[in-house]
């Protein structure tokens, strides 16, 4: 059985590159990681934040009909006040907003999430820009549980090839926190933060360096205790998955 578990960027998948030593792979333009875990075969592709174009070239080049799951991870934030920052969500589906598609999770991953600590959630929402403000999060709280960038096209994708799929994400900000810089303004056309734009959005708004320095603190925690997580549950994954069953779009 192969994996291939997608991240937006670099940062929210290191702390599981460092601790199973994850091997960097270059297939034609694509690069990815791989690592055996579990006796079997796992990929780790980096998408971009909101990376449609990045995973969908990517895919053409590593997929060849052999990866049996899908696991959309990274980062998310919360949209409702009981997640706390840290706890490591598994949706039961993904609302696209930029697709206007909804895509439901294989159940089995999501029981397996469950039973390796994850909460089990009704919903994500996968927003078409990063969502900073506690307002437009208590908004979207209304229709979902946590918001990130790039499970609805992975996961639709993942269905399209026959894979079965789930979206998986660590807390990095809570409900009721706003990011302290609009990341819409730093991020590249490839979906990765920029420093220099970051630099000049602090030089622009000083007040923003305490915030930041925190919110880094935050996600890093966030980011070890999801590959705490993802480093059992592969391994369940593996050990307790059938063939039967995938993600469905809708």
């Amino acid at each position: 059985m192969r994996v291939l578990i997608t991240f937006a960027v670099e940062a929210e998948f290191a702390p599981w590159r460092k601790l199973r030593g994850f091997e960097k792979m270059t297939k034609g333009k694509a690069q990815f990681f791989r690592a055996r875990i579990g006796g079997g075969e796992v990929n780790v592709l980096l998408t971009g934040v909101g990376g449609k174009n990045a995973w969908l070239e990517a895919t053409k080049v590593i997929w060849d009909g052999e990866v049996d799951i899908c696991i959309s991870s990274g980062l998310a934030g919360a949209l409702r006040p009981e997640y706390r920052l840290g706890d490591v969500l598994a949706a039961k589906e993904v609302q696209s907003v930029n697709s206007k598609r909804v895509v439901a999770a294989d159940r089995r991953l999501v029981r397996l999430a469950e039973e390796q600590g994850a909460r089990a959630v009704d919903s994500f929402y996968s927003a078409g820009r990063v969502i900073g403000l506690a307002a437009e999060k208590r908004e979207l709280g209304r229709l979902a549980d946590a918001v990130e960038m790039e499970s609805g096209e992975v996961l639709y994708e993942a269905a399209a090839w026959g894979a079965k799929g789930i979206a998986i994400r660590g807390i990095s900000d809570a409900a009721d926190q706003d990011l302290p810089l609009d990341f819409n303004k730093v991020m590249t056309t490839t979906g990765e933060v920029s420093v220099p734009r970051v630099l000049g959005e602090i030089v622009r708004h000083p007040w923003s360096t305490a915030a930041l320095v925190r919110f880094g603190n935050q996600s890093r925690l966030a980011a070890e205790k999801l590959a705490a997580f993802l480093d059992r549950y592969v391994e369940a994954v593996r050990s307790s998955m059938s063939t039967s069953g995938g993600a469905v779009a809708r």
